[in-house]
């Protein structure tokens, strides 16, 4: 979904800092968010998740992983 200040088509640029704070450690891995990827590429996260599921077969099998409760409050 465009971004309402931007017109369809125009793309956005993003810092290199920007994406560097949507970051994680996580089980000792860096991760990033499906909810800040979906941001980043402009579209919902049920339509990147959709994706995701769509084509496994493109992605390593540890690509995505749910984080716990309790990982998600650190």
């Amino acid at each position: 979904m465009p971004h309402k200040d931007r017109e369809a088509g125009e793309a956005a640029l993003i810092t290199l800092d920007v994406i560097e704070r949507k970051i994680y450690f996580v089980r000792q891995q860096k991760v990033m968010l499906d909810s800040d990827l979906a941001t980043l590429y402009g579209i919902t996260t049920f339509n990147l998740n959709k994706a995701v599921k769509r084509n496994s077969a493109r992605f390593p099998k540890d690509f995505m992983f749910r984080v716990t409760g309790d990982e998600f409050k650190i």
